[in-house]
Protein backbone atom coordinates (compact mmCIF):
# COMPACT_ATOMS: atom_id res chain seq x y z
CA UNK A 1 0.00 0.00 0.00
CA UNK A 2 1.51 3.18 -1.24
CA UNK A 3 2.48 6.33 1.41
CA UNK A 4 -1.48 8.01 0.60
CA UNK A 5 -2.21 6.16 3.55
CA UNK A 6 -1.59 5.90 7.00
CA UNK A 7 -2.77 2.60 8.45
CA UNK A 8 -2.15 1.54 12.18
CA UNK A 9 -3.51 -0.14 15.30
CA UNK A 10 -4.11 1.53 18.72
CA UNK A 11 -5.35 -1.14 20.61
CA UNK A 12 -9.35 -2.45 18.93
CA UNK A 13 -9.13 0.37 16.58
CA UNK A 14 -7.91 0.05 13.34
CA UNK A 15 -7.11 3.88 12.46
CA UNK A 16 -6.81 5.06 8.78
CA UNK A 17 -5.54 8.91 7.73
CA UNK A 18 -5.87 9.77 4.28
CA UNK A 19 -2.27 11.23 3.59
CA UNK A 20 -2.27 13.36 0.37
CA UNK A 21 -2.17 16.70 2.30
CA UNK A 22 -0.74 18.61 -0.55
CA UNK A 23 -3.62 17.60 -2.82
CA UNK A 24 -6.35 18.15 0.31
CA UNK A 25 -6.76 14.38 0.10
CA UNK A 26 -8.24 14.62 -3.49
CA UNK A 27 -9.39 11.35 -4.07
CA UNK A 28 -7.69 10.19 -7.49
CA UNK A 29 -7.82 6.43 -8.51
CA UNK A 30 -4.93 4.71 -6.80
CA UNK A 31 -6.13 6.40 -3.49
CA UNK A 32 -9.72 5.19 -4.07
CA UNK A 33 -8.35 1.59 -4.48
CA UNK A 34 -5.72 1.77 -1.14
CA UNK A 35 -8.85 3.10 0.96
CA UNK A 36 -10.79 0.25 -0.33
CA UNK A 37 -8.40 -2.23 0.81
CA UNK A 38 -7.04 -0.78 3.79
CA UNK A 39 -11.00 -0.31 4.55
CA UNK A 40 -11.34 -4.20 3.67
CA UNK A 41 -8.47 -5.58 5.65
CA UNK A 42 -9.64 -3.43 8.87
CA UNK A 43 -13.60 -5.07 8.81
CA UNK A 44 -12.06 -8.54 8.03
CA UNK A 45 -9.47 -8.63 11.16
CA UNK A 46 -11.65 -9.93 13.65
CA UNK A 47 -9.02 -8.02 16.14
CA UNK A 48 -10.64 -4.65 15.62
CA UNK A 49 -13.73 -3.66 17.07
CA UNK A 50 -14.05 -0.31 15.63
CA UNK A 51 -12.51 1.50 12.36
CA UNK A 52 -11.72 5.07 12.54
CA UNK A 53 -11.00 7.55 9.11
CA UNK A 54 -9.67 10.56 9.58
CA UNK A 55 -7.27 12.55 7.30
CA UNK A 56 -3.75 14.91 7.30
CA UNK A 57 -3.22 18.44 6.55
CA UNK A 58 -5.97 21.25 6.37
CA UNK A 59 -8.69 19.50 4.78
CA UNK A 60 -10.85 15.68 5.19
CA UNK A 61 -11.16 15.29 1.37
CA UNK A 62 -11.99 17.76 -1.42
CA UNK A 63 -13.56 15.18 -3.47
CA UNK A 64 -12.25 13.69 -6.93
CA UNK A 65 -9.01 14.64 -7.93
CA UNK A 66 -9.64 16.77 -11.12
CA UNK A 67 -5.83 16.55 -11.93
CA UNK A 68 -5.84 12.73 -12.65
CA UNK A 69 -6.43 12.47 -16.43
CA UNK A 70 -8.81 9.83 -15.60
CA UNK A 71 -11.48 12.33 -14.64
CA UNK A 72 -12.84 12.06 -17.59
CA UNK A 73 -13.05 8.29 -18.07
CA UNK A 74 -15.69 7.39 -16.17
CA UNK A 75 -15.58 3.24 -17.63
CA UNK A 76 -12.44 3.38 -15.50
CA UNK A 77 -13.23 5.83 -12.57
CA UNK A 78 -17.51 4.37 -11.99
CA UNK A 79 -16.33 0.80 -10.54
CA UNK A 80 -14.28 2.61 -8.08
CA UNK A 81 -16.08 5.34 -7.31
CA UNK A 82 -19.39 2.84 -7.03
CA UNK A 83 -17.65 0.71 -4.08
CA UNK A 84 -15.62 3.88 -1.99
CA UNK A 85 -18.92 5.23 -1.74
CA UNK A 86 -21.03 2.52 -0.84
CA UNK A 87 -18.66 0.33 0.84
CA UNK A 88 -20.52 1.21 4.53
CA UNK A 89 -23.69 -0.70 4.12
CA UNK A 90 -21.72 -3.56 3.81
CA UNK A 91 -19.69 -3.32 7.01
CA UNK A 92 -19.61 -5.25 10.10
CA UNK A 93 -17.55 -3.14 12.49
CA UNK A 94 -18.56 0.19 13.38
CA UNK A 95 -16.64 3.29 11.84
CA UNK A 96 -16.38 6.63 12.68
CA UNK A 97 -15.03 9.64 10.36
CA UNK A 98 -13.67 12.51 12.19
CA UNK A 99 -13.79 15.56 9.20
CA UNK A 100 -11.87 18.76 9.84
CA UNK A 101 -11.86 21.27 7.03
CA UNK A 102 -13.30 21.10 3.55
CA UNK A 103 -14.99 17.89 2.77
CA UNK A 104 -16.89 18.48 -0.47
CA UNK A 105 -18.14 15.99 -3.45
CA UNK A 106 -16.23 12.42 -2.69
CA UNK A 107 -15.40 13.69 0.48
CA UNK A 108 -19.24 14.14 1.52
CA UNK A 109 -19.68 11.17 0.63
CA UNK A 110 -16.78 9.24 1.72
CA UNK A 111 -17.27 10.55 5.41
CA UNK A 112 -21.12 9.37 5.19
CA UNK A 113 -20.24 5.84 4.95
CA UNK A 114 -19.11 5.89 8.69
CA UNK A 115 -21.77 5.21 11.02
CA UNK A 116 -20.66 8.07 13.22
CA UNK A 117 -18.92 11.80 11.84
CA UNK A 118 -17.45 13.55 14.29
CA UNK A 119 -17.00 16.94 12.79
CA UNK A 120 -14.50 19.97 14.18
CA UNK A 121 -16.21 23.57 13.80
CA UNK A 122 -13.97 24.10 10.07
CA UNK A 123 -15.73 21.50 9.12
CA UNK A 124 -17.55 22.43 5.49
CA UNK A 125 -19.48 19.72 3.61
CA UNK A 126 -21.08 20.53 0.09
CA UNK A 127 -22.39 18.10 -3.13
CA UNK A 128 -20.78 20.56 -5.31
CA UNK A 129 -20.47 18.61 -8.77
CA UNK A 130 -22.93 20.69 -10.48
CA UNK A 131 -20.26 23.58 -10.12
CA UNK A 132 -17.99 21.58 -12.59
CA UNK A 133 -20.76 20.39 -14.83
CA UNK A 134 -21.31 16.96 -13.15
CA UNK A 135 -23.97 15.54 -11.03
CA UNK A 136 -23.17 13.91 -7.45
CA UNK A 137 -24.55 10.30 -8.97
CA UNK A 138 -22.75 7.76 -6.97
CA UNK A 139 -22.83 9.82 -3.16
CA UNK A 140 -26.53 11.17 -4.05
CA UNK A 141 -27.56 7.74 -2.25
CA UNK A 142 -25.95 7.91 1.07
CA UNK A 143 -26.55 11.62 0.88
CA UNK A 144 -30.23 11.09 1.10
CA UNK A 145 -30.17 8.61 3.61
CA UNK A 146 -28.46 10.58 6.04
CA UNK A 147 -30.95 13.79 4.79
CA UNK A 148 -33.61 12.56 3.30
CA UNK A 149 -34.06 13.06 -0.41
CA UNK A 150 -35.45 16.53 -1.06
CA UNK A 151 -32.59 17.95 1.44
CA UNK A 152 -29.82 15.90 -0.62
CA UNK A 153 -31.95 16.96 -4.31
CA UNK A 154 -31.39 20.48 -2.60
CA UNK A 155 -27.57 20.27 -1.75
CA UNK A 156 -26.92 18.57 -5.34
CA UNK A 157 -29.17 21.44 -7.26
CA UNK A 158 -27.36 24.35 -5.41
CA UNK A 159 -23.60 22.55 -4.81
CA UNK A 160 -23.69 25.22 -1.37
CA UNK A 161 -21.23 24.63 0.88
CA UNK A 162 -22.57 23.51 4.24
CA UNK A 163 -20.89 24.94 7.83
CA UNK A 164 -20.46 22.47 10.71
CA UNK A 165 -23.48 24.03 12.78
CA UNK A 166 -25.92 23.27 9.74
CA UNK A 167 -24.33 19.83 8.91
CA UNK A 168 -24.86 18.78 12.56
CA UNK A 169 -28.60 20.15 12.25
CA UNK A 170 -29.24 18.13 8.34
CA UNK A 171 -27.91 14.98 9.69
CA UNK A 172 -24.42 15.57 7.80
CA UNK A 173 -22.69 15.47 11.05
CA UNK A 174 -23.47 13.61 14.38
CA UNK A 175 -21.91 15.93 16.52
CA UNK A 176 -19.46 19.08 16.48
CA UNK A 177 -16.67 19.54 18.64
CA UNK A 178 -13.76 22.41 18.94
CA UNK A 179 -11.00 22.21 16.31
CA UNK A 180 -8.28 20.97 18.09
CA UNK A 181 -10.44 18.95 20.43
CA UNK A 182 -11.36 16.78 16.78
CA UNK A 183 -8.73 13.73 17.43
CA UNK A 184 -9.44 13.33 21.13
CA UNK A 185 -13.34 13.11 20.57
CA UNK A 186 -12.91 10.92 17.58
CA UNK A 187 -10.79 8.21 18.90
CA UNK A 188 -12.93 8.32 22.10
CA UNK A 189 -16.41 7.91 20.22
CA UNK A 190 -14.22 4.84 18.30
CA UNK A 191 -13.16 3.26 21.55
CA UNK A 192 -16.41 3.21 23.26
CA UNK A 193 -17.95 1.80 19.84
CA UNK A 194 -15.23 -0.74 20.10
CA UNK A 195 -16.28 -2.25 23.38
CA UNK A 196 -19.76 -4.02 22.01
CA UNK A 197 -19.92 -7.37 20.84
CA UNK A 198 -18.55 -7.55 17.46
CA UNK A 199 -21.02 -10.74 16.88
CA UNK A 200 -23.88 -8.57 17.97
CA UNK A 201 -23.06 -6.05 15.93
CA UNK A 202 -22.37 -7.58 12.83
CA UNK A 203 -25.61 -8.94 13.14
CA UNK A 204 -27.23 -6.18 13.38
CA UNK A 205 -25.97 -4.53 10.40
CA UNK A 206 -27.02 -7.66 8.42
CA UNK A 207 -30.34 -7.07 9.86
CA UNK A 208 -30.29 -2.93 8.54
CA UNK A 209 -29.04 -4.83 4.93
CA UNK A 210 -31.70 -7.77 5.16
CA UNK A 211 -35.00 -5.13 5.59
CA UNK A 212 -34.31 -2.45 3.10
CA UNK A 213 -37.68 -2.68 1.16
CA UNK A 214 -39.10 -5.93 3.24
CA UNK A 215 -42.82 -5.93 4.30
CA UNK A 216 -43.34 -5.53 8.14
CA UNK A 217 -44.10 -9.45 8.45
CA UNK A 218 -40.71 -10.01 7.08
CA UNK A 219 -38.80 -7.79 9.06
CA UNK A 220 -40.11 -9.23 12.16
CA UNK A 221 -39.72 -12.57 11.31
CA UNK A 222 -35.57 -11.53 10.26
CA UNK A 223 -35.64 -9.69 13.98
CA UNK A 224 -36.87 -12.94 15.32
CA UNK A 225 -34.58 -15.24 13.58
CA UNK A 226 -31.24 -12.99 14.27
CA UNK A 227 -32.16 -12.62 17.92
CA UNK A 228 -32.94 -16.19 18.59
CA UNK A 229 -29.21 -16.78 17.10
CA UNK A 230 -27.30 -14.20 19.42
CA UNK A 231 -29.23 -15.86 22.20
CA UNK A 232 -27.95 -18.67 21.76
CA UNK A 233 -24.05 -17.45 21.33
CA UNK A 234 -21.18 -17.25 23.24
CA UNK A 235 -21.23 -13.25 23.55
CA UNK A 236 -24.40 -13.07 24.94
CA UNK A 237 -23.65 -15.87 27.26
CA UNK A 238 -20.52 -13.81 28.69
CA UNK A 239 -22.78 -10.26 28.38
CA UNK A 240 -25.27 -11.65 30.97
CA UNK A 241 -22.68 -12.85 33.00
CA UNK A 242 -20.64 -10.11 32.85
CA UNK A 243 -23.55 -7.76 33.81
CA UNK A 244 -24.62 -9.85 36.69
CA UNK A 245 -20.96 -9.88 38.24
CA UNK A 246 -20.89 -6.19 37.61
CA UNK A 247 -17.40 -6.49 35.20
CA UNK A 248 -16.48 -5.60 31.81
CA UNK A 249 -17.46 -8.31 29.13
CA UNK A 250 -14.27 -10.48 27.43
CA UNK A 251 -16.17 -11.28 24.28
CA UNK A 252 -15.26 -15.15 22.93
CA UNK A 253 -16.14 -12.99 19.19
CA UNK A 254 -13.18 -10.77 20.04
CA UNK A 255 -10.86 -13.79 20.75
CA UNK A 256 -11.26 -13.27 24.41
CA UNK A 257 -9.60 -9.80 24.41
CA UNK A 258 -12.62 -7.97 25.42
Amino acid sequence: MSERLIVRRQGRIAHITLNRPEARNALDSALCADLLQAIGEADADTSAGAILLDAAGSAFCAGMDLKEPAVFDSVSLAPLHVDLFSFGRNLTKPMVAAVHGAALGGGTGLALNAHIVVASTSARFGLTETRIGLWPYAIFPVVAAAVGRRKATELATTGRIVEAAEAAALGLADEVVPDEGLAARAMAVTSELALGSAEAVASGFGFLRDIEGAPLEEIHRLAAERRLKLQRSADFREGVAAFREKRRAVWPSHGGTG
